[in-house]
């Protein structure tokens, strides 16, 4: 795990409390593609729920998060589950403004209570359409100022960078949709790379695996069950097994079928492989000067996608570089977003 190298865990000052600050809820958003975090000023991450909401035929949400996550799937002709986000940005704008007012009604208290400043986290590699896109669905959804910041920003905030420092330090997120990569130092994005590629392209990875090799049909939640429990990026200590249930291709009956690790870390292998060469590639457009600091400080990896088996092995062997996994990688990029929303005068060089 990563502890902050010393002297880059630099306190920001924190804000005074206004008079009518309760009549308000200020909070920050992760919203990603596999999941959405809520963090509230005051009393940290208070949501982590499945980005996706159950839809009846009025195209009304019955059901958001872990009750849409069950539905998922499962569902007969008067429901339907949708994933409002693809690839890191808004798919479906109307699902997703119905899925940001749900989860926010889930964390509001206070019947009276309203959204004064929210910020949202984007990932850096999003065109100017597709960011006024979020901000006009946090809009919608009942905020009265919108703030975005980049993905790799509130993912090196979170993990207690200094991001003001005149230190390069080079962030990979992998989230569920994307994978960002970038170089941080001043307060800003020195290089960034953002490959649209993330947990669920390696979710796809252990399906087409199973239905080539196998003439078995998987679920989408049993191969992320899959890729949690057995999923690698190089070879373990000690190699594992899990049994997986489909649907025959053959004569169309329920069946099961044991897999290794090995077979899985052959099926995820093309899509590992393209992470870390978008890893490669990024250290070789990195300045001279930053590339020094990142040989000192190392790699950080966040996200979803980090919890990967091995990947920070992999990352090491390929880059000859220390990698370090970020503790609770799965929240990192909210817990930066909520740092930014509780001093925003102090990271206002890194919203938009």
């Amino acid at each position: 795990m990563y502890n902050t190298p010393t002297g880059s865990s630099k306190k920001a000052p924190t804000p005074p409390k206004g008079l009518f600050d309760w009549l308000y809820s200020d909070i920050a958003i992760d919203l990603g593609t596999a999941n959405t975090l809520i963090y509230s000023r005051g009393n940290g991450i208070v949501l982590n729920e499945p980005s996706i909401v159950a839809l009846n035929q009025q195209n009304q949400a019955v059901a958001i998060g872990h009750e849409a996550r069950l539905m998922h799937e499962k569902t007969h002709r008067d429901i339907k589950t949708i994933r409002p986000l693809r690839d890191g940005v808004i798919a479906d704008f109307e699902v997703a403004e119905q899925m940001i007012r749900g989860m926010i009604k889930k964390v509001q208290k206070k019947w009276y209570s309203t959204t004064r400043k929210m910020v949202v986290c984007v990932p850096s590699g999003i065109t100017e359409v597709e960011r006024r896109a979020v901000r006009d669905s946090a809009e919608h959804a009942g905020a009265k100022t919108v703030h975005l910041v980049d993905e790799p920003m509130a993912a090196a905030i979170g993990i207690g960078l200094d991001v003001h420092e005149p230190v390069g330090n080079m962030i990979v997120d992998i989230g569920g949709g994307t994978t960002e990569i970038a170089v941080i130092a001043l307060s800003g994005i020195v290089y960034a790379q953002s490959v649209r590629l993330g947990g669920d392209e390696l979710n796809e990875d252990i399906i087409n695996y199973f239905r080539r090799n196998h003439n078995l049909l998987i679920g989408e939640r049993s191969a992320e069950h899959v890729k949690c429990t057995i999923g690698s990026a190089a070879a373990l200590e000690e190699e594992l097994e899990i049994t997986a249930k489909g649907r025959d291709l053959i004569n169309g009956a329920p069946r099961t079928r044991t897999v290794t690790s090995e077979d899985v870390r052959e099926a995820l292998s093309e899509s590992v492989n393209t992470i870390v060469e978008a890893v490669t590639k990024s250290l070789e457009q990195t300045p001279p000067e930053l590339s020094a600091d990142i040989l000192d400080r190392g790699i950080f990896l966040t996200g979803g996608g980090a919890l990967l088996k091995n990947l920070d092995k992999l990352i090491m062997e390929t880059t000859n570089l220390p990698v370090h996994v970020a503790e609770d990688p799965l929240t990192a990029v909210v817990r930066g977003t909520g740092k930014v929303l509780e001093n925003l005068e102090y990271y206002k060089s890194v919203v938009s």
